[in-house]
């Protein structure tokens, strides 16, 4: 092997190396999570992160929190939005939150999307990242995750013993795609269910009807849904688009004509194999916002 095919190896090697080092899994709670009914897979939230190429890489981060009515977690609205964001040059982290379907209920599922936005930032040096461009989406009952935090975070406690705990939990924008918002009338019931439960508290599904939680300081926020989904109403889009609207709060919105309930990056039903347009539009957006160069 000529010395230069060798030098070509080792850098395809290297990178083999970090590709699968940056895609493992690791615990938001090494010592164990606060709440957990056990110590299975799925009492135990985790980030998978995914870095751009060598070089590509901006400082800009996003948490991913994908659908699945708090039963489930889709992948396609995952590890798919990871690495778009890295072609970016977006640091993308995936969240793996505890769901309803193993016996969790409100605030776990904020605990979790919270523990991982603050993870993110505390440990920022590490990734090279600027701490002040940490973003979070979320699909559908991701994208009802993604907007609770966008409207309960907190500063942190700066006397905290773990130090992660100490950092704030506010994302600097927020990105959501076919979005469960209201828990009221437009509801997603199955969503509703796996969050708190089928009885739960009048005030506790305002509080968490996020549309009535937003103010002057809910990060700007890039809202995405289609007329055509039967799953989740596009009125829970609307409904939080003009709660940012009231308070002052920049906003993109974009309500397309056709398609179903979580279509991801898919270009269904436009065809010709291309990614959905808001794809597009979201990029011009994230470059107004300084999360794209």
């Amino acid at each position: 092997m000529t010395k230069s095919a060798s030098t070509l190896l080792a850098l395809l090697l290297l990178r083999f190396v970090a590709s699968a080092q940056s895609n493992d899994p690791f615990p938001l709670w090494p010592d164990g999570p606060p709440g957990a009914l056990g110590k299975g897979t799925n009492d135990i939230p985790t980030l998978t992160a995914f870095l751009p190429e060598a070089g590509k890489a901006n400082g800009a981060a996003m948490v991913i929190c994908p659908g699945g009515g708090y039963g489930g977690l889709a992948p396609h609205e995952g590890k798919g939005y990871a690495l778009w964001f890295n072609e970016h040059g977006i640091t993308a982290f995936v969240l793996k939150y505890r769901l309803g379907s193993a016996g969790y209920r409100h605030p776990v599922m904020l605990q979790d999307a919270a523990r991982a936005v603050r993870t993110v930032r505390a440990r920022a040096d590490e990734w090279k990242l600027d701490p002040k461009r940490i973003g979070i989406i979320g699909s559908s009952a991701g994208g009802h995750l993604a907007s609770t935090l966008l409207t309960h975070f907190d500063a942190g406690k700066s006397d905290a013993a773990d130090s992660v705990e100490r950092v704030s939990s506010r994302p600097d924008l927020g990105i959501l795609c076919y979005p469960v918002i209201s828990l009221g009338e437009f509801t997603h019931q199955g969503s509703k269910n796996n969050l708190l439960g089928k009885d739960p508290a009048p005030e506790l599904v305002r509080e968490l009807s996020n549309e009535l939680q937003v103010t002057k300081d809910t990060p700007p926020t890039f809202i995405w849904h289609t007329a055509e989904d039967k799953a989740v109403p596009v009125e829970n889009a609307l409904l939080f688009a003009a709660g940012l609207r009231k308070a002052g709060v920049p906003f993109d919105l974009h309500i397309y004509e056709r398609g179903n309930h979580g279509m991801g990056l898919g270009s269904q039903p436009y065809g010709g194999g291309e990614r959905h347009p808001w794809t597009r539009d979201c990029e011009f957006w994230l470059k107004g916002r300084g999360f794209v160069k």
